[in-house]
Parts: structure tokens; C-alpha cells; sequence
């Protein structure tokens, strides 16, 4: 980490801030983002503002060389004078920073002796203490509105299904590792790998340290403990006989910490999670949606009174999708994170009127890889509501910023100010562009090389995002800008199908994807190398996840490209709908149909179908351990080409989930790879070489 202490800066100027002109000898003159760099990037997440709003906990992640980890430590921000402060920095990475109710301590998680651990730090003394022993990762951590106890939730092994008695192991002897036995639908699970029996439970333990006191039990999975007064918790929970059939079905219930009796909130067909209590312990603000068998579904605002009953949806005319909720004081106002239309709001919901406005813009840089939208907020509880955040730019990623009631924001940090405005940082252009199927609006962004002309000869990339229900937006991103200091006109697209935009536009591909959003980005390709963004002969195309399965959608409907590269793709569907770790979600939501009584279902959408037509040079990448686009789909795709006699090679990043960038040395050979890809097909390259 980099300590570098940073004081307020004055205005905020969210998503197009630029660093401050700063006196460049020419020896600091045209410095590229080099891979390298990525190790030197910091950013601010999970802001945690006190219930008084004097002072901002947070966590300020970098990059750690050695062991080649995203770590974080807890850092603090005096609201009024800005005064930057490490609180508890060194040894393990922390995380989830929490306040008691009274603000006199911090709550948060880490390692003790490579123990998962959660700690109490005294904000008078500066002590820090262990509330406990814990031989699995707590998460999920609360107060309780009295300060005296903390819920959490953790894992708990179960017995390991069997149908032998395993013979003993003579002494000594060195014998192969028993069988595993598994029995449910979902058996292994991304980033985590193949999964041991047991399930996820919730716990209390005193503020004062103790014994860990578990409160939910049985083979079902409960999370999100919220306190509804100091003597009951709501719980979320999947307690249908059927769960594994249905995997996003929740529903909200009570437990009484006397007898440990559970009662269910909420009943209908669908999830309901995320319960929030309020401050006069009135009302349950809560979110879900009615499950309409559909691969994406908007996630709704509802509230009901304290024993479940009078449920109603809220901001029932927002076509938005709810990330995050949090009361304001009064217990009559909710703030909400929504993505709308490239960038995150907080808006504010009268819970009498259904009034809905925006308070907060600009929320994001969390995704240090690629653009996603991503950022967190908290709240005070005074009357005037304090709001900390982590705020987005297109030139550095993720900054602390305040926003006092309706005042101007005030970004508090400044992390990568000793780095970033000593390097050629690509600038970003954001475009509109009418799609061809049907005038639907388009919106992306171009970041463009050091010594960019619009001559008409720079090489360009379609960075192409997953999801494909997700949002870029006009966010910092060590990708992009890796590939703009190499020389690459970068070009990423939110196509028909993302959100942010409303539910008309993420439907438009409910069992048409890939389709019309593959039109999408072939439209944003040809309105740049019209206004001479590009050569038509140095265009090239990558994608993850969802964007790889554009990528090999792409190659098979067009050669306009020189070179491509599918990144942690879907190539088959039914292989997916069979194989992947959330395989019955996309058989029950997103195909609707079973593959043995209606393939053309699977094979009309995947990739693998195409492969008559491909002549584009296609680079495969995967991730060994990924479990949600398995290795098996990249290489499907690969030993195809080999057999259609298309130039290929495959990728694969050992010990890599399906998020390859959650190690920095990662994210650097994935982007450095394609780079190198590209460029062997790269026509001005290959002719320089030739001459």
C-alpha cells in the first residue's frame, strides 16, 4: 500500500474529473499505463459512515506484490476537516468494517494466525479484539440496535454422504485420498470448487466476546441476519422441498433467540432477501421480485409492517432495478442504488408517497479489470443525512466522496495521485449510436490512444461485457486502458440486454441471445470507422463471459475482424444447462426447455453451431477452476477451429475461477495475451515486418 495521506479536495465533478494539471518534466512525459502499473493501482471500497456522520471507515484495497493479492486495510476520513487516517492497517487483509449503534467501536473481519477472525476495535483505546474462535469465515455481520451482540453467518460442515465403510489405512501406509460422495443438484460451485457438505447458518456472539451461539440449523442455506429489536433476527432462506429445482427462490423469516422458533414473512413465489429494519423498528423494507421463469428479472423495492403483514411494493413506476437499500432516520425515507443508463444513483423513496428522487449520482470504480458498474454507499442517521461513497471516474478508480443532505459532493481522497497523472491515461469519449434492427439507442464509450488522429489508421478493439445482464459504464478499468496505451482505439458497448436502461431493453434478448445485441455492436463498430476512428482492416474483438460468447458468436457471422480472442465463454448450452455450476438456473430460466426433448432450444443460441463459417484467428482462455463457464466450453470451441483448420490457441489460467482478474499477475497475462494475439494478426504489423 502506498500511505499516502490526502486530504478533502473541493468539488465533484463525477465521471469526467481530470487530474490537475501537474508540472511534467520530459523525462515524466509520455509514460504509458505499462502492465506493470496494475500492481500500483489503489481504490477505495465499502464506505461505512458513522451513525453520527463525523467519520467514514472504509476499506483501501491495493495491490500486494509479493503474495500477488487485492488486500485491504481499514482506513478512517473526519467528514468535516477530511483528515485521512490508517486505523487498522498491516498482517492480513480486513474487510466489512461495521459500527456499533453508539459509533464507539468498529466491527470488521480478517485473519488471526491464518484463522478467519472478527475483531472489535475500540475507537477511544485504539484495542482491538478477537469476540471469538472461528474455524470458518464469518460474513454478513450486524449489530444488534442495543450494541450488546453481533449476528453473523458461517459455514457449518455436514456428514459426507456414503454408502461403503472405507477399509482402514495400515499404518504408514500411503493410500490413494477416499472417495467423495455428493447427492445434490448443485455439487461444486465457482470460486469455490467442488463443495463440502454442509450449509451456511446464522450465529450471534456477545459484542463482549464468547462462544459462538448458531440459530439456524439443517441442510438449507440462511443468510442476511438482520435484528428486528435486540431479542429477534430476520433470516433469508431457501426452504422449499424443491430448492434445488428452484435455486432463486427465498423467502424472509423471524427467529426468536428464547426458543429459536422461525416464522415466515414473506411467502410468494420468488426471491425476498436483503431485510432492513427501521430505525423506530417499525417497518421491514425488503427485496425480491415474483418469479416469472425469466433469465433476468428486475429486482423490486417493497416494504411491510414489523409481523409481515400489509406488504406493498414501493416505486412501483421506476423501471429500475434495485441494488441496495438503507433507511434514512425518520423511518419514513429509504435511499436506493440503481444503475440507470451507464452511471449508479442514490435515490431517495417516500415510503408514504412512492416519491421517488434522485439525491446522489456517480457511484463506482470498484471494477478495477473492467468498466462495470460497481460501487457501495452508506447513510447517517441524523437529520440531515450524510452520504459516503465510493465515487467513479474515467481516469482513476474508485475514491471516497460525502455528500451532506442536498450540498455539493466532496470527494475525500485522492489514492493514485502519486501514479496516474504521471502516465498518458487514455481519455474517454461517450457516443450514442441508433441501432439498425429497430432505432433503439446504443450507449458506449472509446478510450483513445496517446496521439490519437481520427486519420483513419489506428487499430481498434470491441471490448464486449458479460452478463450479459450487467452495465459498463464510464469507469476507470486497467484493461482498457492497458490496451489504449498499447496503441488501440478501445471501444465498449452496453448492447440491447444490459441494464441500466430500463426492462424493455434487457428483455429484448430473453431466448434470443446472442442475437440482435450481436447488430448492437457491429452498429457502434461501423459508426467509428466512419468517422475514421479505425482502419476496417485492424479491427479486433474480445470478450468474458457473456462477452465471450459474443466473441464466438461474432466470428461466426462475420471475418470483418483480424483477430479475436473468447475469454470464459458459453460455446454450447447444453453443455452449460448440464455441467455448470448454476446449470439448473439457465435450463428453468433462461432456455425453458429440457435439452433431451428440445435441443434446437440449446444448439439455435450456442456459439458451437457456427463453426462451419468461422475463418477469424479466435484465442480460447479459461480459467482452470472455473466452474461457471467451465474449461470444457473454451476448449469445445478450440479443438473445432483446430478441426476446421482456423488458427487457434488456448489459455488456460491455472488456479483461476471465472473471475480471472481477482489476482493482479491475472488480469496482466489475460490482457497482455490477447495483446500479443492481436498483434500477430495485425495487418500493418505484419506488413512493417515483412518490409
Amino acid at each position: 500500500m502506498k500511505y499516502l495521506l490526502a486530504g478533502a479536495v473541493s468539488s465533484l465533478a463525477l465521471l469526467t474529473t481530470a487530474f490537475p494539471a501537474t508540472a511534467q518534466s520530459s523525462e515524466t512525459m509520455n509514460r504509458p499505463f505499462t502492465a506493470e502499473r496494475v500492481f500500483d493501482i489503489e481504490y477505495a471500497s465499502d464506505p461505512q459512515i458513522s451513525p453520527d456522520g463525523s467519520t467514514i471507515a472504509y476499506v483501501r484495497r491495493s495491490m500486494d506484490r509479493q503474495t500477488d493479492t487485492d488486500r485491504g486495510d481499514i482506513w478512517t476520513l473526519n467528514t468535516a476537516t477530511g483528515a485521512h487516517r490508517p486505523l487498522i492497517v498491516g498482517g492480513a487483509s480486513k474487510g466489512s468494517p461495521r459500527w456499533s449503534p453508539d459509533g464507539t467501536r468498529l466491527l470488521y473481519s480478517t485473519a488471526t494466525d491464518e484463522r478467519p477472525d472478527l475483531r472489535v476495535h475500540y475507537i477511544d483505546t485504539g484495542d482491538s479484539v478477537s469476540l471469538g474462535q472461528f474455524y470458518e469465515g464469518p460474513g454478513a455481520m450486524t449489530w444488534s440496535p442495543d450494541g450488546k451482540t453481533v449476528a453473523f453467518s458461517m459455514f457449518v460442515p455436514g456428514e459426507t454422504p456414503a454408502f461403503a465403510k472405507p477399509v482402514a489405512t495400515p499404518a504408514g501406509a500411503k493410500w490413494s485420498e477416499p472417495v467423495r460422495v455428493f447427492d445434490d443438484m448443485t455439487f461444486r460451485f465457482d470460486g469455490a470448487g467442488y463443495l463440502r457438505e454442509g450449509a451456511t447458518h446464522v450465529f450471534t456472539i456477545s459484542a463482549d466476546g464468547g462462544s459462538p451461539r448458531q440459530i439456524t440449523s439443517g441442510d438449507v442455506d440462511f443468510g442476511g441476519p438482520e435484528w428486528l429489536g435486540n431479542g429477534t433476527l430476520l433470516v433469508s432462506g431457501n426452504m422449499a422441498e424443491d430448492r434445488d429445482m428452484d435455486p432463486i427462490e427465498s423467502e424472509i423469516y423471524t427467529v426468536s433467540l428464547s426458543d429459536l422458533s422461525m416464522t415466515p414473512l414473506t411467502t410468494r413465489d420468488g426471491p425476498d432477501g436483503s431485510p432492513t429494519v427501521s430505525p423506530d423498528g417499525k417497518w421491514i423494507a425488503y427485496l425480491g421480485y415474483d418469479d416469472r421463469l425469466r433469465a433476468y428479472q428486475q429486482t423490486e423495492l417493497y416494504i411491510m409492517e414489523a409481523d409481515g403483514t400489509n406488504p406493498r411494493r414501493l416505486a412501483d413506476t421506476l423501471d429500475r432495478s434495485f441494488d441496495a437499500i438503507h433507511w434514512g432516520s425518520d423511518s419514513r425515507t429509504l435511499y436506493g442504488q440503481i444503475e440507470n443508463a451507464g452511471i449508479i444513483d442514490i435515490i431517495s423513496i417516500d415510503t408514504r408517497s412512492g416519491r421517488t428522487k434522485t439525491v446522489v449520482s456517480g457511484l463506482g470504480g470498484t471494477s478495477i479489470g473492467r468498466p462495470y458498474a460497481s460501487g457501495s454507499f452508506s447513510v447517517s442517521q441524523t437529520n440531515t443525512p450524510v452520504f459516503a461513497y465510493t465515487a467513479g471516474f474515467t481516469d482513476r478508480p474508485a475514491e471516497i466522496a460525502v455528500q451532506r443532505g442536498a450540498s455539493d459532493p466532496r470527494v475525500m481522497t485522492t489514492l493514485n495521485d502519486d501514479v496516474l497523472p504521471f502516465l498518458d491515461m487514455a481519455p474517454i469519449e461517450e457516443f450514442h449510436v441508433k441501432s439498425s434492427v429497430d432505432g433503439r439507442e446504443i450507449e458506449a464509450w472509446v478510450a483513445l490512444p496517446p496521439g490519437f488522429k481520427a486519420d483513419g489508421s489506428f487499430p481498434l478493439i470491441l471490448e464486449i461485457h458479460g452478463g450479459p445482464q450487467t452495465m459498463y459504464g464510464p469507469f476507470f478499468a486497467s484493461e482498457i486502458q492497458r490496451y489504449a496505451a498499447e496503441g488501440y482505439v478501445t471501444v465498449y458497448v452496453n448492447p440491447r440486454g444490459s441494464t441500466g436502461y430500463g426492462n424493455d431493453f434487457v428483455q429484448a434478448i430473453d431466448k434470443a441471445y446472442p442475437g440482435n445485441d450481436y447488430v448492437d455492436l457491429m452498429d457502434v463498430v461501423d459508426d467509428l470507422v466512419a468517422r475514421n476512428y479505425a482502419s476496417p482492416d485492424r479491427l479486433f474483438v474480445t470478450g468474458g463471459s457473456g462477452g465471450g460468447i459474443l466473441t464466438a458468436w461474432t466470428v461466426g457471422k462475420t471475418d470483418r475482424f483480424a483477430a479475436a480472442a473468447s475469454v470464459k465463454p458459453v460455446i454450447n448450452w447444453m453443455t452449460m444447462a448440464l455441467a455448470a455450476d448454476i446449470g439448473q438456473f439457465v435450463r428453468r430460466h433462461w432456455i425453458r426447455a429440457d435439452p433431451w426433448e428440445d435441443p434446437d432450444a440449446y444448439l439455435d443460441f450456442s456459439p458451437i453451431m457456427l463453426i462451419d463459417n468461422v475463418t477469424t484467428p479466435t484465442l480460447m482462455m479459461v480459467g482452470e477452476e472455473d466452474w461457471r463457464t467451465p474449461t470444457w466450453e473454451a476448449e469445445q470451441f478450440y479443438t473445432a477451429l483446430k478441426m476446421q483448420g482456423v488458427d487457434t490457441a488456448l489459455i488456460r489460467i491455472p488456479g483461476s475461477p471465472h473471475y480471472i482478474a481477482s489476482r493482479p499477475s491475472r488480469l496482466i497475462a489475460k490482457t497482455d495475451n490477447i495483446m500479443g494475439w492481436f498483434a500477430k494478426y495485425d495487418p500493418a504489423k505484419t506488413e512493417d515486418a515483412a518490409e
